[in-house]
């Protein structure tokens, strides 16, 4: 009996997103944690970052999260200080999220090292091609409807 012909993996593009990818992530999580953080912990900071306060739920949306996953990173950036959580003053019984004078200090440290990595990654490319992977890249995820946030 014969097999039809199988495509190689690197025949799919699939295959090459997700060595990039899986390079680029574990090489920014290296870079977070040598300042204690998590990617996770990154993007809660940096929605946090241009707002002066916001409900878990609607963080939990804009980052296409559980309201169960947030509340862990919350508990975690809390135990760190790096962000406050407090009674809403709309609503006594709903909690706001904030960040802390030291989370507000640290997250331009933090973007600094997503400069980096992303330099150290796609440095190389011609200012041109880098716009066009981005392009292709946003493409793809408006096609798709992916809108839920990276972090893992």
């Amino acid at each position: 009996m014969t097999h039809p012909p199988i495509s190689a993996l690197t025949t799919h593009l699939g295959y090459w997103l997700r060595m990039v990818s899986n390079q680029v992530s574990l090489g920014f999580a290296k870079k977070l944690a040598t300042m204690d953080v998590t990617v996770a912990e990154w993007v809660v900071m940096r929605e946090l970052y241009d707002v002066e306060t916001l409900a878990p739920s609607r963080l939990a949306e804009r980052m296409g999260m559980t309201r169960g996953a947030i509340s862990k990173l919350a508990d975690r950036l809390l135990a760190k200080a790096l962000i406050a959580r407090d009674a809403s003053p709309d609503d006594g019984r709903a909690q706001t999220l904030a960040l802390t004078e030291a989370g507000r200090k640290l997250v331009p440290q933090l973007a600094a090292l997503a400069d980096a990595n992303d330099a150290d990654y796609f440095g190389h490319l011609p200012p041109t091609e880098r716009q066009m992977l981005e392009a292709v890249l946003k493409t793809v995820a408006e096609r798709r409807d992916i809108r839920t946030i990276p972090v893992e």
